[in-house]
């Protein structure tokens, strides 16, 4: 099955921000195209606000004078649904409710060909529960498209559970045709992208509901040290508090409650109060007109320790090694296949968050997992009450040195990033454990749909086959709710032999 011929007309029905973005890519790629809104002139005023966006395409030399004029040829408002009688191809942006699509998708079902392929944009409603009201539903599918829509490249294309194979490889290659970047995905709350990103959100507030750390410093960490674009605090303040809790309160309502996905109270209150983020002046952070942004924790400087002993490689911190002797400090090495510590001259211990508290231990500090050491401008730092000034100031001491800032956080198990990561990775192998998708579908929708720096299974080969269950099999001990432990996909993936072809992440 191939993509939809370009003289094929494709309608999209609903003209905000996401129907408006759909229509363009469609009329961009050079199909003829109907918009169609229920409000009287609300089309026609859309098309017009999609030439202005080709205008500003023809300023900034992306599109040619004649490509714009032709695409303005293809584009016709439509004011009433019979207009879409012709069309290949329906894509519905409409109100994120189930009744009001299903009632839509019944009316066109009398107007289209048997042909015509329907499509929703929807990004939180079952996609089998829409195409439940048709009566072919093979022929309906999900085309979730990413906001701003011309300009991200991801689509999933989301396959409900009456969907036919043929219907979603001609949805999959006509958008591959169009320019975009299309995954593949079974009907799953959140499908891909918002399904595996709860815990980017999720692990943030939980650290700042504990009171390990403020926002600006856990979303310095995951930004300096995790490698993401933006922390979770600034990013729900873009997106908006309300639309990112009603996604991840979708997500949980749709699988039962299940505790890995449970909302956020924190969250819960800013909405209560209005705080929305951006668009309301207020959210985690002050947005009005002069507002300053608030600083992250960052450790006054100390002095670095003399000499470090390391017992073993240090695992996935094994990097710091060689940045240690560049920085002139000398490394004494002890033999330890799975040693992931050093050893301070203050007889203190420095080791990679595993998922335990600093409170367990006589005198340990934990340091947070870094995408690249090398890279890393900032590293944070957690302690008890009980963790030695010396050992702690040697710990900062020794980062610093290194040209790292530090953050020190509370004492909590498995820290920022690495607790992020782990519960990424495990959603991930839950995920294709359950043929939501494949790894390589997967890895791709999170870099290009969220801009995370790998993808869960580039994170997984990267930190080692059994890293992120240990992690989170810890966590798990002192949180024995629920929400931590690892899914049975992650411990099969953890104990599997390393021998088999194929299997070195």
């Amino acid at each position: 099955m191939t993509a939809l011929d370009l003289s094929s007309p494709v309608a999209v029905v609903g003209t905000g921000t996401m129907g408006q973005g759909i229509a363009q890519v469609a009329l961009v790629a050079g199909h003829p195209v109907r918009l169609y809104d229920t409000v009287p002139g609300r089309a026609r005023e859309a098309a017009d606000e999609i030439g202005a966006r080709l205008d500003r395409l023809v300023e900034k030399e992306r599109l040619t004078g004649a490509d714009r004029d032709a695409a303005r040829a293809r584009l016709l408002p439509a004011e009433a649904l019979a207009e879409l009688a012709d069309c290949a191809l329906v894509v519905e942006a409409v109100l994120e409710r189930l009744d009001v699509k299903q009632d839509l998708f019944r009316e066109l079902e009398g107007v289209v060909a048997d042909d015509c392929l329907l499509a929703t944009n929807t990004s939180s409603l079952s996609v089998t529960a829409i195409g439940g009201a048709l009566r072919s539903p093979g022929r309906f599918v999900g085309l979730h498209f990413f906001n701003p829509a011309p300009l991200l490249p991801l689509v999933e294309v989301v396959s409900g559970f009456a969907t036919d194979v043929s219907s979603a490889t001609r949805a999959y290659e006509t958008a591959r045709a169009w320019g975009k970047t299309p995954v593949a995905c079974a009907d799953t709350p959140g499908f891909i992208v918002n399904r595996i990103a709860r815990p980017f959100y999720a692990e943030a507030f939980a650290v700042y509901e504990a009171q390990g750390a403020d926002p600006a410093t856990i979303d310095a960490v995951l930004r300096e040290s995790g490698g993401f674009r933006m922390g979770a605090f600034e990013l729900t303040d873009l997106i908006g508090q309300d639309v990112n809790e009603s996604v991840t309160h979708s997500v949980w309502q749709s699988f039962f409650q299940d505790v890995r996905f449970t909302p956020s109270l924190a969250q819960r209150r800013l909405v209560e109060s209005g705080r929305l983020g951006r668009k309301t002046g207020q959210g985690w952070y002050d947005h009005q007109d002069g507002a300053e942004r608030p600083d992250p924790d960052t450790a006054e400087r100390r002095q670095p320790p003399a000499y470090v002993v390391a017992e073993g490689d240090l695992g996935p911190a094994s990097d710091l090694l060689a940045l240690i002797r560049e920085a002139g400090i000398p490394v004494r090495d002890e033999d330890d296949d799975n040693g992931t510590r050093m050893v301070l001259p203050s007889g203190g211990q420095l080791a990679l968050a595993d998922g335990q508290t600093s409170v367990e231990f006589r005198d340990v500090v934990y340091f947070d997992l870094a995408l690249d050491y090398r890279k890393a401008t900032r590293i944070a730092l957690s302690a008890s009450q009980d963790t030695s000034p010396g050992t702690l100031a040697e710990a900062i001491g020794l980062f610093q040195a290194l040209g790292k800032r530090v953050s020190l956080i509370g004492d909590v198990p498995g820290m920022i990033v690495a607790r992020t990561v782990a519960r990424i990775i495990d959603l991930a192998h839950d995920a294709v454990a359950k043929g939501v998708a494949t790894e390589e579908d997967i890895d791709t929708a999170m870099r290009l749909g969220v801009n995370y720096p790998l993808g869960p299974f580039e994170w997984s080969r990267k930190l080692g086959r059994y890293w992120a269950y240990a992690l989170l099999d810890d966590l798990h001990m002192r949180d024995p709710s629920g929400r931590y432990t690892p899914s049975l996909a992650l411990y099969r993936h953890a104990h599997a032999s390393d021998k088999r072809e194929g299997t070195a992440s």
